[in-house]
């Protein structure tokens, strides 16, 4: 791996890293940024699902990574000075990753792949990517076989989502399948039951038990669920004290995958 060295901002070799604060990548030829140790660290590793196409970093981070940087990959380097000027803001961390997005998968495929235990967290109208990356960390971390997101839900591979999943967006199965009910639909064909997270519901969280195919269903803040796909599903609520009713979709996934993956 020889590093190439940038001096001028402008440089075009470095064009998809420039004024990453104004824009970004996602949507443009399958690519996507990324920033930050973990998050470069779990793209070069084998289990990213995402192929990196190059890298910029400081000068002084390179020896960090020259043991796991792939001898064919463009390594872009510059002085902290000349990085800033390149992103567009002080780039404290000193690291960027252009990617390209894996294949989108089929539904049918990534819940055929899914075992007879398995939990399925689906998003129905996510749109703040700090949730949305969020909610794929909660699924990184309590091993769920994949995600399914609504043609609502913004683009996981935004920058500002990676950075928050840190790299779990990079790493979890996932698909898209049209409107909510398509993915109710889709789901109950391949035997998961649904459960609809809601404050409104009367039967607690804490009463279901592991086991089965199960898919845990969230809404975005604020709407929710909608009425006619709750209906259709198991609806559970998490009890809060003090007729307090609200908690982040994140945290709310995060306390029904925890339910729902521990060991008995």
């Amino acid at each position: 791996m020889i590093p190439i060295e940038i001096q001028n901002p402008a440089d075009p070799r470095i064009a998809a890293y420039r004024d990453i604060r104004e824009r970004d990548l996602t949507g443009r030829q399958g690519l996507f940024v990324a920033e930050g140790e973990v998050v470069l660290r779990t793209l070069l590793s084998p289990a990213s699902l995402c192929r990196p196409v190059s890298l910029l970093m400081a000068k002084k981070r390179l020896s960090r990574f020259e043991a796991v940087i792939p001898e064919d990959l463009p390594v872009f380097v510059a002085d902290q000075e000349v990085l800033d000027a390149i992103a567009g803001f002080h780039l404290h961390r000193g690291l960027l990753a252009v990617g390209q997005k894996p294949v989108a998968r089929p539904v049918e495929d990534l819940l055929a792949d899914a075992g007879d235990d398995a939990v399925i967290l689906a998003a129905i109208g996510i749109g703040n990517h700090d949730n949305m990356g969020g909610l794929f960390r909660n699924a990184a971390a309590f091993g769920a076989a994949g995600l399914l997101l609504d043609d609502r839900c913004c683009d996981p591979f935004y920058r500002k989502a990676i950075r928050v999943s840190v790299g779990a967006v990079l790493r979890v199965p996932h698909a898209v399948s049209g409107t909510g009910e398509a993915i109710v639909t889709r789901l109950e064909k391949n035997g998961f039951e649904v459960i609809a997270l809601t404050p409104g519901a009367t039967e607690p969280l804490s009463g279901l038990k592991p086991g089965g195919r199960r898919a845990i269903l969230v809404g975005s803040e604020g709407p929710g669920l909608p009425e006619t796909l709750m209906k259709r599903c198991r609806a559970v609520a998490i009890p809060m004290s003090g007729g307090f009713d609200s908690l982040n979709v994140a945290v709310t996934a995060a306390i029904a995958l925890h339910q729902l993956t521990r060991s008995a």
